[in-house]
């Protein structure tokens, strides 16, 4: 099994960026994954005391489609986001001001249109994700088992509309799934898999158009009777995990 693809999505929601290597930690996730997200003006979530929430509460593709016509792109040296869509001038924010943060904000409310609940918050809280789930962990898709799903839905299946962390090949399709519990090699890093990863909505927009065109947990559930696709695996020993690498189940 081999390590095909590593990508991280530094802001909730929005595109993500390809990685050569990424060095794992012990306990965390990929570096800089999910480190931001736009809060809707309701959401419960206190920059003084962050807890975990549901995607619900910010601009995420299971509720906002529109969001997957949103590039973006990070620079933690310069620590800048950059933020284009069609028919908007772009913008790019020195997350370090205030003042351009709030920009950012504003930005993605007249994105979001009708579907913005208020004013959007930028938010970040050194050391907290805005992951789908409590835990912090590094998702894995074996591109086999995207593909078997496609092939019996009769339609290729982008694998970005999964948003895995890291895309591997050489196992069966949705061999993964019997791995929980098990520790995996990847790399110089050590993991140990959790968690089954149960599928949204958003997994029916298309990442290149924004449409809802597919129903990937639906045909989960018609083809194998659940809706899960993917791990999500802790980190036990940090290490460089690069493109190329193997994994290997212990």
């Amino acid at each position: 099994m081999r390590v095909e693809r590593i990508s991280r999505y530094p802001v909730k929601g929005l595109s993500p960026e390809y990685l050569e290597d990424v060095e794992l930690a012990a306990g965390e996730g990929v570096p800089h994954d999910r480190r931001f997200a736009f809060a809707h003006a309701d959401a419960p979530f206190d920059p003084a005391d962050p807890k975990w929430l549901p995607k619900r509460h910010f601009a995420c593709l299971a509720a906002h489609a529109r969001v997957a016509r949103v590039h973006s792109a990070y620079d933690p040296r310069s620590n800048t986001l950059l933020l284009r869509t069609e028919g908007a001038a772009p913008l790019a924010a020195d997350l370090s001001d205030p003042a351009q943060r709030e920009a950012a904000a504003a930005w993605m409310t007249a994105l979001m249109g009708e579907e913005a609940r208020g004013p959007m918050r930028f938010a970040e809280v050194p050391g907290h994700a805005f992951t789908d789930i409590p835990n912090k962990a590094v998702s894995l898709i074996g591109l086999a088992s995207i593909a078997e799903l496609g092939e019996r839905a009769g339609m290729v299946l982008d694998p970005l509309r999964f948003r895995a962390n890291l895309l591997f090949s050489g196992a069966a399709p949705f061999a993964e799934l019997d791995w929980v519990g098990r520790e995996i090699l990847l790399g110089k890093a050590r993991l140990r898999v959790f968690k089954r990863i149960v599928r949204c909505p958003a997994t029916t927009v298309n990442p290149a158009t924004a449409q809802r065109d597919a129903k990937p947990p639906l045909w989960l559930r018609e083809h194998y009777g659940h809706a899960d696709m993917g791990i999500y695996a802790e980190v036990l020993d940090g290490g460089t995990v690069a493109v190329g690498d193997g994994l290997e189940l212990v």
